[in-house]
């Protein structure tokens, strides 16, 4: 389990990669660090306290906090439209969260079925979403070391995702293009393609509670 730690040398070389093209390992580096802080925010904002182990978040003014501030809120607006289907993720799952591998297992049959009929930026954006929602629920459950357990299951997911998808548009730093064009058109674009996934969400659950055969 990767111990969460701040590292300005770490975070300069993250930010470094945005300049050229990225590689697998990069996207992937980047993909938790936006992880973990989406979760810190989301925490923060269910008002959860907990020990919190220093971790490696965006440097200030850098790409990567431009990212992160776009990925929260983008991911605001979706939690917005649909609030229930990103909170007491657990519950909904009817999971444990006292086991890791149960844990594990559970956020990428979510993972798998939300990007079953093909990648967007709306459905990354839900990816992180459940991903955080499932990280309050280990940390009000009195289990924050599953929050490390998440943001590598959520890295190792997008290793053989979606790097191939963020690699083609140059990486994460693509996101940006979803709120730079304030056209009402293209805005409905993004929350079309962004409630799409609630559907591949919803259908994911089902699978979960499914009895083992």
């Amino acid at each position: 389990m990767e111990v969460l730690r701040r590292s300005s040398v770490f975070a300069a070389e993250v930010m470094e990669v945005f300049d050229r093209s990225p590689t697998d390992k990069e996207l992937v580096s980047q993909a938790k660090a936006l992880c973990r802080d989406y979760i810190n925010s989301r925490l923060i904002r269910a008002g959860v306290s907990w020990s919190k182990p220093e971790y490696n978040a965006p440097v200030p003014g850098g790409k990567l906090a431009e990212v992160s501030t776009i990925l929260l809120r983008l991911g605001d607006e979706l939690e917005y439209i649909r609030p229930n289907v990103y909170r007491n993720i657990a519950r909904q799952l009817n999971i444990s969260l006292h086991s890791e591998t149960v844990v594990t297992d559970a956020f990428l049959a979510v993972a798998a079925q939300i990007f079953t009929a093909g990648i967007t930026w709306g459905k990354v954006v839900s990816l992180y979403a459940v991903a955080a929602g499932l990280a309050v629920d280990c940390v009000r459950h009195a289990q924050p070391a599953m929050v490390h357990t998440i943001v590598d299951c959520l890295g190792e997911f997008v290793r053989k995702t979606l790097v191939t998808w963020l690699k083609r548009r140059g990486g994460w730093a693509d996101i940006t293009k979803c709120v730079v064009n304030t056209d009402p058109s293209l805005r409905s674009h993004w929350l079309v393609a962004a409630v799409c996934s609630f559907g591949h969400f919803l259908k994911a659950l089902f699978f979960v509670l499914l009895p083992e055969r």
